[in-house]
């Protein structure tokens, strides 16, 4: 590969600036063809191609992984009745305001309300205790990837707070506490090997006892840091132990043929992955997309010539990264230059592109860009495999600048641009103690951090305590 000296290009800009954060995030998604905002229902949103094709892109690289870990896929009805929602004590009184009724079948009242899935513990345990019989029905390890409903009543924004929310479940049913323990680890190890893929660092954070999942033993979520220092959560697990089971009666014969309640877990991933890869990746030419997720990984923009011979290498080039399983596209659209084809490819996140013209014709060569870095690279046709070694130095940049903004945050840097910004102290696991500190620096407790936390005495009451984030969260 040889390095080229930049040529410069003369881009056209988008209106907002990346630190004006929420203006930019909502520029973005629209004008790179993700979503459009457009759709007469109050936060619910038209996936347009590119953007469905980034989340179904996340959706299979999870999908592979459960599926190598031994999960099975499932589809569950949408509705769900109200007597089914009862039977779930404190869990219904944690969704009951974001709930969406159906009381009507045509013109006449349903014997029993249905409501909209906000998730689906109420849907799924019916069926576990049907299914889940002896212990060699155990472990159980379902998921599925559908909408969610919930009536969301503050400020909606796309990927962030939605109304009709693309969700990834999966719920999981164990002989032993300690059995669901060692589930809640694998959690942790299947959310470390996404986000990698993602570039998405992450504050592992377990939920204080007054904010944790309803019907939850422990809740531990997965908070990010956005560019406007607000915190988004982008998974969470939750260990159920045999609350929920006790209430369904989901039980298992062990091998004596006593009847014993299964231990129980869940890990929760939604549409906000596609927010966060938005939103911690972009910049102020627009959006950069992980290559393992990013619906064009490659983009060839050739630099019009009507020689014959030129197509045909164009074509070669596609030909052989296609064979290496790269995602590719050739805009041969000749209504633009290339100057306008290189901003709007940028725009969109597109990891790599490929320039050819007739000096690359001639030296048996393609022009290559990354779009985390300034400058064009020189790589001869027969080292084409050093795109997939690009490739990875794009994601490790990716990496490397998103991981930059977490520790700025949890260092207390202040970022250019912030609205907010996030504050760590030590602290017991009193809410006493977590309320007055809340009051004091106007945010919300969101928990103890795991991943980078460390131990000492408690900033308010001296007893022992470990780091705690505080945040004003999306």
């Amino acid at each position: 590969m040889e390095e080229l000296n930049n040529e410069e290009f003369i881009y056209t800009t988008m209106e907002h600036k990346k630190m004006d954060f929420s203006e930019w995030y909502n520029e973005i998604i629209d004008i790179s063809g993700l979503t459009d905002k457009r759709y007469p229902v109050k936060g619910m949103n038209v996936w347009m191609p590119y953007g469905f094709s980034l989340m179904k892109n996340t959706d299979d690289m999870i999908r592979e992984k459960f599926y190598g870990d031994d999960y099975e896929e499932v589809m569950f009805p949408s509705l769900i009745s109200r007597s089914m929602f009862e039977v779930e004590f404190e869990h219904i009184k944690g969704f009951e305001k974001e709930l969406f009724w159906i009381t009507k079948g045509g013109r006449e009242s349903l014997e029993d309300d249905l409501a909209m899935r906000p998730t689906s513990e109420s849907a799924m345990y019916p069926m576990f205790k049907l299914w889940i019989r002896d212990h060699g029905d155990l472990p159980k390890r379902i998921f599925q990837i559908v909408q969610v409903y919930r009536y969301e009543t503050k400020h909606t924004r796309p990927f962030i707070r939605s109304r009709d929310i693309h969700f990834i479940e999966c719920h999981t049913a164990h002989e032993t506490y300690e059995d669901a323990e060692m589930q809640m680890n694998l959690y942790r190890r299947e959310w470390n090997f996404f986000t990698e893929n993602l570039c998405l660092p992450y504050m592992e954070v377990k939920r204080p006892e007054w904010d944790k999942f309803p019907g939850a033993v422990y809740t531990i979520a997965f908070d990010t840091l956005m560019p406007s220092g607000r915190t988004l959560q982008i998974g969470t697990i939750h260990e159920y132990g045999n609350n929920f089971s006790k209430n369904y009666d989901v039980k298992y014969a062990k091998e004596n043929g006593e009847g014993e309640f299964v231990n129980q877990t869940t890990f929760g991933m939604s549409e906000r992955l596609i927010a966060a890869i938005v939103g911690i990746h972009g910049d102020d030419k627009g959006l950069i997309l992980p290559p393992a997720v990013a619906p064009i990984q490659v983009i060839i923009v050739p630099i019009t010539s009507a020689e014959e011979i030129f197509d045909e290498y164009i074509e070669r080039v596609k030909t052989q990264l296609i064979k290496m399983n790269f995602r590719v596209r050739v805009d041969d659209n000749d209504n633009y230059t290339p100057g306008y084809k290189f901003n709007q490819w940028e725009m969109k996140g597109v990891p790599l592109r490929i320039e050819i013209g007739q000096r690359e014709v001639e030296s048996n060569t393609v022009t290559v860009s990354l779009r985390t870095r300034k400058g064009r690279i020189k790589v001869s046709m027969d080292s084409l495999s050093d795109v997939d070694k690009l490739l990875r130095e794009v994601e490790d940049d990716l990496r490397n600048n998103a991981r930059d903004l977490l520790m700025a945050g949890i260092e207390g840097k202040p970022i250019s641009g912030q609205e907010s910004g996030i504050k760590i102290m030590i602290l017991c696991e009193s809410e006493e103690c977590a309320r007055k500190v809340e009051s004091s620096v106007e945010m919300d407790m969101m928990g103890h951090i795991l991943n980078y936390g460390k131990e000492g005495k408690c900033e308010v009451c001296g007893k022992n305590g470990q780091s705690a984030l505080f945040s004003k969260p999306y």
